[in-house]
């Protein structure tokens, strides 16, 4: 009974450190769809792939949101159009390439400067890496869930026959044949003139359309919470801990404790700071890269967008990468 409760406390503390940010991520993604003029968007955006990899990994800095709310906005870069290199590498480093995480990161370890500058050069390296990688797949609605491949689908008829902006707005995944907007011709007719139109109907959408994503969005994030709050609580800590402290294990162990206990990018630098005075530098910085990028809330939000085996792919390759660059800092720097 006391692990249940303990796996519940966990779970709402969980939520409460999240939803905000998801919530921030949601408003973003609404203010891309009714406040932006897709077409200046993706037209501004560099055409080679790597350069908008990295482009896409530096975007974080003007959208600080952490990894729950990142994927909201990669989504909506997607079905803009924007290069699948620039939303890739914007949802692997906006969680840690942002002004908020580089203070708390700087708060916590102004001791050890090293971590500070290896976590945001570890994960900007990786992002951009990963951007450009998936670069190569030029259609990548193979590797999205059906829901955001179908909308895709039908932007193209759209832009192809009547008009190169979303005719739909947003809707809610799965249930495509509810689109938001009721109105199509009139919203088009809206961002045609913006100045003919009252700012007050762009935010009545805005508001539909971050009560929608919240509802699926949310859902998702509940589960992946419930998932990591019972591994933490029903997975001794001192396993994980004990499967290694030299250059190669701890660097291992802190990658599956990253995965486990999904913390918040904003505050994970404090959590990783407990562990400082035992594990290696490079396995904290492991820590404080891989977490962000992938743990098990991160994963439930980004099933929203891609099916399984995309995930695999970024699972692997940001795990194969951080342990390469971690270990390099262990061998030859700390």
């Amino acid at each position: 009974m006391a692990q249940i409760n303990s796996a519940f406390t966990l779970f709402m503390s969980l939520m409460v450190e999240a939803m905000p940010f998801l919530l921030l991520g949601v408003l973003f993604s609404g203010l891309l769809q009714f406040f932006i003029d897709e077409r200046k968007l993706v037209a501004i955006l560099p055409k080679n792939a790597f350069l908008g990899a990295f482009v896409g990994s530096c975007i974080g800095f003007l959208f600080p949101v952490c990894e729950c709310g990142n994927v909201p906005v990669a989504r909506r870069l997607l079905l803009q159009g924007a290069p699948t290199s620039v939303a890739i590498g914007f949802l692997l480093a906006a969680p840690t390439i942002n002004p908020i995480v580089f203070w708390a990161t700087w708060t916590a370890f102004r001791d050890q400067p090293e971590v500070v500058f290896f976590r945001i050069l570890f994960s900007l390296i990786i992002a951009t890496v990963i951007g450009w990688v998936f670069s190569v797949q030029k259609d990548v609605r193979p590797l999205l869930q059906s829901g955001v491949a179908a909308y895709m689908n039908r932007k193209l008829e759209a832009s192809s026959s009547a008009s190169p902006l979303l005719q739909s707005g947003t809707y809610f995944l799965g249930q495509s044949n509810k689109p938001l907007i009721t109105d199509p011709l009139e919203y088009q007719a809206m961002l045609s003139n913006k100045t003919e139109k009252p700012a007050n109907y762009r935010f009545h959408l805005l508001l539909d359309n971050t009560i929608q994503e919240m509802r699926e969005l949310g859902g998702v994030l509940v589960l992946g919470s419930a998932i990591a709050a019972i591994l933490q609580v029903f997975v001794p800590r001192d396993f994980i801990l004990g499967l290694g402290q030299d250059n190669v294990t701890s660097i291992l162990a802190m990658l599956l404790l990253a995965a486990v206990v999904s913390i918040c990018s904003t505050v994970d630098s404090f959590f990783a700071l407990s562990f400082a005075s035992t594990f290696t530098t490079g396995s904290l910085v492991a820590f404080l890269v891989f977490g962000p990028m992938i743990d098990l809330k991160g994963v439930g939000l980004m099933l929203s967008v891609f099916k399984p085996r995309a995930i695999l792919y970024i699972f692997g390759l940001a795990g194969l990468l951080t342990f390469l660059f971690c270990l390099f800092v262990n061998l030859y720097i700390s």
